[in-house]
């Protein structure tokens, strides 16, 4: 029997999944996530969008209690994060019949609570890494070790999991996030091979461990030992307005990340707000400025004259929280006035509006464009003629919302 209760409406099913994540087999660190994933009724999802949401997670000072509480009413405080409700664009991954998935955790857990995540740490992105694989690997269930090999001679050993619960046909994966979400998907864009690699240079090493540890507990074998075709393949990157942070020991940003990026052949997309003070002044380092002599997140991941395959837009009237599907009064701090002092006077896009529409409507055409050329692009230039970025590249690529012009009166930015 699996656990799975998902919710199915039309073509596609809605369920969560709960494990925890043992970031290297050979470290005693864990972390509790939950798994949200919209995926097709007919479980043959030709890639797989993984999201990673912006908002502080852990900051619930009744977390514990509530995980009590929760063992004894089958609730989990993870469960109220939903991210899939702020982040919804489950219209964008229907005709391509991909899945779209979301992560949640709760960071730097101790005695007391929580620990609040404000972005700079690469262990978001291994988780969103780690979670994107499970799900390739074993689909929508959270009884992943019934057909682990390790547990065939235990008693609840059932070699028809994965088939019951799969639902992907590849292992293409197109990592996107907004704010924080945004710099740590940057991270899980890089692959298992240069997470590990980076991973060992910030003291983050990474060789993850699935866990079931609410009960048994049971462990699935480490990354390394899985076949290639069940880890994460990435073959686009999506940034909504990114927020990195740098603070010693804690959080030391995603510089190295950005730079591996840099030479990555990999289609990749920045978007940011003429209005969004988080990820232009609050970001350390900025996502992008009007400065070509300033270090930014752009910068380092489309060095001048580079051939990197990052590309930049930016929206006039755009706030840090116009994407969202679902207004959210933590995420709306960042655009009040007395907190933002862009574009005075000006109206910004708030959620649930245009922005949202055009957010939709671009990830469909980076979806289409992944699938189109087998989610790899051909090369750099097919990548920066394409239909997406050619879309894209106008003042109002949708018909109602604004892009802001470049200083070459084009509305994309990338290395030349």
């Amino acid at each position: 029997m699996i656990a799975m209760d998902p919710i199915c409406i039309n073509n596609y099913c809605f369920d969560r999944i709960h494990l925890w994540i043992q970031y290297d087999w050979q470290i005693p660190q864990f972390i509790e996530v939950v798994i949200e994933v919209f995926y097709p009724k007919n479980r043959k999802a030709n890639g797989l969008v993984m999201f990673n949401h912006g908002f502080l997670v852990g900051n619930d000072l009744f977390f514990y209690p509530k995980k009590v509480i929760g063992a004894f009413t089958g609730d989990n405080p993870l469960f109220a994060i939903n991210p899939s409700a702020y982040y919804n664009y489950s219209a964008a991954i229907v005709e391509q019949n991909w899945a779209m998935a979301f992560v949640s955790a709760a960071h730097s857990q101790t005695v007391g609570i929580p620990g609040i995540d404000i972005g700079g740490n690469p262990r978001v992105g291994q988780e969103a890494y780690a979670a994107a694989s499970y799900l390739i690997k074993y689909g929508a269930t959270d009884f992943f070790y019934r057909e682990e090999e390790t547990s065939r001679n235990r008693s609840f050993f059932d070699s028809t999991v994965a088939t019951s619960a799969k639902f992907m046909v590849s292992n293409k994966v197109i990592f996107a996030g907004h704010s924080v979400g945004g710099a740590h998907a940057q991270a899980a864009a890089c692959g298992f091979e240069k997470l590990q690699e980076l991973g060992k240079k910030n003291y983050r090493v990474f060789d993850p461990v699935m866990f079931d540890r609410e009960f048994i507990p049971a462990y699935s074998e480490r990354l390394s030992k899985w076949d290639p075709a069940d880890r994460a393949d990435p073959v686009g990157l999506l940034q909504l307005s990114p927020v990195d942070q740098k603070i010693p020991i804690l959080s030391p940003g995603m510089k190295l990340y950005r730079e591996a990026l840099s030479t990555a052949a990999m289609p990749m997309l920045m978007i940011v707000g003429e209005c969004d003070c988080a990820c232009l002044d609050d970001s350390n380092p900025p996502a992008c400025s009007d400065d070509p002599k300033k270090v930014t997140q752009y910068t380092q991941l489309a060095p001048a004259k580079s051939d990197s395959w990052s590309v930049l837009a930016k929206v006039a009237k755009g706030s840090h929280c116009g994407y969202l599907t679902l207004k959210n009064d933590l995420c709306s701090m960042a655009d009040k006035p007395s907190e933002c002092k862009r574009c005075p006077g000006v109206e910004s896009y708030k959620p649930e509006g245009d922005e949202t529409a055009l957010t939709t409507e671009l990830l469909k055409r980076l979806i289409a464009h992944c699938s189109l050329h087998g989610g790899h692009a051909e090369n750099r230039d097919s990548w920066l003629r394409s239909e997406c970025i050619t879309w894209l590249n106008k003042e109002s690529p949708d018909g109602v919302v604004k892009l802001v012009p470049f200083s070459d009166g084009q509305f994309v930015a990338y290395a030349r």
